[in-house]
């Protein structure tokens, strides 16, 4: 196998090894780039009720095999920015930490694809979108690259095997090459390459068969956010406002990052505060529905942990020890209790158990490296819901 990481990539191959550095990008967001707001509606905000527990010196392993912890250290080893626990509905836990807000915004990274996925889910359910069209039959233009060429199915499910601009495929280089594309780091002097979403997925070419290989990548996301535009006429904020967003009774407007063009970065650039992400997993614990009211289809959200046959099946998200499934931008662990959860880099996350009757929304900004272990926050909150349940 070639070697990704040479003097070539170096450039590419850069980490962030700070978590203050890292938190800045993470609370900054709308400050530093141009971005679309996604309006929290006209209605009311819907309290959510809070019936606190004290969760701080509950026991948790902090990595497997160590000995146990204080929930309460386990989440300053981790970088935890923020982490709320809605039990049966109402708030036990909430924390905020490193100068964070109730108010306050925090990108959730790759936990906006889930979302991308959901708008899909929908439209899929409706007629509207068919998953079993090519993304080329709605944007023409991307007809012989890697994403064209791929099933609606096969992009929900990371299944495009493709490389870009002929190099070996990378997850991480090829990351931030993307970041580079979007606006998100900056370019490199003599910098040739693309400079938006779609100029980034017209250079991907296949290596294999769609569907013949689980290989998580953020054009996948970035694919499908254009295949909703095409199908809707309107802008991925606009539709999920239209569709979730202003329906939750969210105590702000979410906010995505643009690209050059004004193309929302749907695969990991949305912000939002901590209570209104779990706003938004509380309705997909309750099977769509607010108050008495039905914003996402009960089947919609039922099929979520319904993973197809396939690689998908067995995909390894980043730190995790085993595999677990995918569905439609949605992680799915085998746990027994109808979990399915979004998950972002530095430990951002959205844990739905509608078994536990548990949701949990956690912001994080640990750092990236190969000398830092990923915490263990799905194996944590597992231990939370077990506690919580008796």
């Amino acid at each position: 196998m070639t070697n990704p990481y040479t003097v070539d990539n170096a450039y590419w191959s850069r980490g962030y090894v700070d978590p203050a550095f890292v938190r800045l990008g993470m609370t900054r967001a709308r400050e530093t780039g141009p971005t679309r707001r996604v309006w929290r509606g006209a209605g009311p905000r819907r309290d959510l009720p809070e019936d606190h527990e004290d969760l701080d010196n509950l026991l948790v392993a902090p990595r497997a095999g160590a000995a146990p912890v204080k929930l309460s250290e386990f989440l300053a080893g981790a970088e935890t920015d923020a982490i709320l626990v809605a039990h049966r509905g109402k708030i036990v836990y909430e924390r905020y930490f490193h100068g964070m807000r109730p108010h306050d915004v925090h990108l959730s990274a790759s936990v906006a694809k889930s979302w991308t996925g959901l708008l899909a889910a929908l439209l899929i359910d409706e007629g509207v979108l068919d998953a079993g069209q090519p993304l080329a039959h709605y944007a023409p233009e991307l007809a012989g690259t890697a994403f064209g060429d791929a099933t609606i199915h096969h992009l929900l499910h990371m299944g495009t095997v493709m490389d870009y601009g002929g190099r070996p495929f990378c997850k991480p280089l090829e990351a931030q090459r993307y970041f580079a594309a979007v606006g998100i780091v900056p370019r490199p002097a003599g910098y040739t390459g693309p400079t938006s979403v779609k100029e980034h997925l017209a250079t991907a070419r296949a290596v294999a068969p769609p569907g013949t290989e689980f290989r998580y990548d953020n054009g996948n996301t970035e694919a499908v956010a254009e295949a909703l535009r095409r199908v809707t006429g309107v802008s991925l904020a606009e539709l999920w406002s239209e569709r979730v967003w202003a329906r939750l009774g969210a105590d702000e407007d979410g906010a995505y990052c643009l690209d050059s063009t004004g193309t929302e970065i749907a695969c990991g650039r949305y912000s939002a505060t901590l209570r209104d992400l779990a706003r938004a997993g509380e309705m997909l614990r309750r099977g769509g529905t607010v108050g008495d009211q039905q914003i996402v289809a009960e089947r919609v959200v039922a099929d979520l942990t319904a993973v197809p046959p396939g690689p998908a099946r067995r995909a390894l998200p980043t730190g995790a020890a085993r595999p677990i499934g995918y569905h439609n931008f949605w992680w799915v662990p085998d746990e027994g209790y109808g979990t399915f959860g979004a998950r972002g880099i530095h430990g951002q996350r959205l844990q739905v158990s509608p078994g536990r009757e548990l949701v949990i929304a956690h912001y994080g900004s640990h750092v990236m490296s190969p000398s830092v272990p990923v915490p263990p926050l799905e194996a944590v909150f597992a231990r939370i819901g077990d506690h919580l349940a008796g």
